[in-house]
């Protein structure tokens, strides 16, 4: 049987002028006395293939963390949830879910799966590398943020699961992390189930050194926003002229990664007619990343109105995966 393979683009080329996000967002945050640009305009191609590299850094646990739980229960996801299809926010190449994929399909439920990555290249290569893999599979991938465009997503053929790996979430402030959970909510279906991964509070000296390898590999994935905000918006960042800055805020339980400007500059961005300055050292926020206690994701459950059925976790506690579905439920 051959695979079904069709992509909606709500981004990139192919996507309608009014979703395009990257220019509003710039725009907002450059703008803003305290300047800040959101992690997700990371993940293009390149960024997408750095990220695959952090993720093999030795200071890097969260990702071998995830996957050996995944591992280690995917077996008892699938018997738990007994879906049938499989959503997964920020895919990237689904490196991760395939071993979810393999168990649904090893329990002769595997029928669609529908990859959302804001990263046009990436959703075309993943879902053509899956529909080879997987003969019969139904792959949807939809190129879009999944802030803003899982209306898009097609409703659910079967049961579903909504993967959001990675402790994406908590690259989420709290207002918007609570928000977006409840659409979440809505994206599950009336029994569906959300799999969540969530990196678990723990030694600032472990999460610093996950943000800030030897390698630089994390420094570069950070500057890699001034690449596509160039490339897309026709800036005159220069990369080298910024530091990577990486720090855990004990407040919030969240790290903190920033650029900062190595001395005074003015960058042009051509496509919004706007001078952004600099200060020397001044710092511009490209990302937080939470870290959760069990207490702080059940109320961020709850909030969303959502319920856990099952968590997972690693030996030493580093990381969770949750199974959780609507709270009526």
């Amino acid at each position: 049987m051959s695979a079904v393979l069709t992509v909606d683009r709500r981004l990139g080329a192919g996507a309608p002028v009014a979703e395009r996000t990257l220019a509003e967002d710039v725009l907002d945050g450059l703008t803003r006395p305290f300047k800040e640009l959101p992690p997700k305009h990371f993940y293009d191609a390149r960024g997408s293939e750095l990220y695959e590299r952090i993720c093999t850094l030795p200071e890097y646990y969260p990702a071998r963390t995830e996957r050996a739980i995944l591992e280690r229960h995917a077996g008892d996801v699938v018997a738990v949830t007994g879906a049938s299809e499989l959503v997964e926010l920020g895919a990237g190449y689904a490196t991760k879910t395939r071993v979810l994929l393999d168990a649904m399909r090893a329990a002769g439920t595997l029928e669609r799966y529908l990859p959302v990555d804001v990263s046009e290249t990436t959703v075309d290569a993943c879902a053509a590398a899956l529909t080879a893999e997987y003969p019969g599979l139904v792959v949807h991938g939809l190129v879009g943020d999944f802030e803003r465009h899982l209306g898009h997503l097609p409703e659910p053929a079967g049961r579903r699961i909504v993967a959001f790996l990675g402790g994406t979430i908590g690259n989420l402030l709290p207002g918007a992390r609570r928000r977006f959970l409840r659409t979440l909510h809505d994206a599950l279906g009336e029994d569906g189930y959300l799999l969540l991964g969530t990196d678990l509070v723990k030694d600032p000296a472990v999460l610093e050194a996950a943000y800030d390898d030897a390698q630089g590999v994390t420094a570069e994935f950070n500057r890699n926003v001034l690449h596509v905000i160039n490339r897309e918006l026709g800036g005159d960042f220069d990369p080298g002229a910024f530091e990577h800055v990486a720090f855990y805020d004990r407040e919030h339980e969240w790290i903190e990664m920033r650029l900062r400007a190595r001395s005074r500059q003015a960058v042009h961005l051509a496509a919004l007619d706007l001078t952004v300055h600099f200060a020397a050292r001044e710092e511009m926020r490209t990302e937080i990343s939470a870290k959760f206690t069990p207490r702080r994701l059940e109320a961020d459950l709850r909030a969303g109105g959502l319920r856990t059925v099952e968590r997972y976790t690693d030996p030493g506690g580093l990381f969770a995966v949750t199974v959780a579905t609507r709270a009526g439920r």
